[in-house]
């Protein structure tokens, strides 16, 4: 069973996903995001097709309480933040880290340390 990608967002945000070839998507308009986003990110949790899921970082600080912890404990799918700063550096390593199980940069942060 091959593990799909989802991505839930504004509208401007999935675009960019789907013509990468994400098939699994939650539009979430922007004047719709207080009622409608808990719902669509639910949606994904459940769907037991999807192994990643990406949302833009200023989304995950509009979520409820309940469901942002749903998110940030969530082993499958996994959740990763893009946008907003808190993705660069070791806080995408970190989601990476936790969504494959392996760190996928310590051996290159071996190598220059050498």
């Amino acid at each position: 069973m091959s593990q799909e990608i989802a991505v839930v967002g504004s509208p401007d945000f999935t675009t960019g996903f789907r013509l990468a070839g994400v098939r699994k998507f939650e539009n979430v308009p922007q004047d719709e995001k207080d009622e409608a986003l808990d719902d669509a990110v639910e949606s994904v949790l459940e769907d037991e097709d999807v192994g990643i899921a990406v949302m833009h970082d200023d989304d995950l600080d509009a979520l409820s309480r309940q469901v942002r912890e749903q998110v940030e404990t969530s082993v499958e799918p996994t959740f990763v933040t893009i946008g907003g700063g808190a993705a660069g550096g070791s806080g995408l390593r970190d989601q990476i880290k936790r969504a494959i199980g392996i760190d996928l940069m310590a051996e290159e942060d071996e190598e220059s340390n050498e």
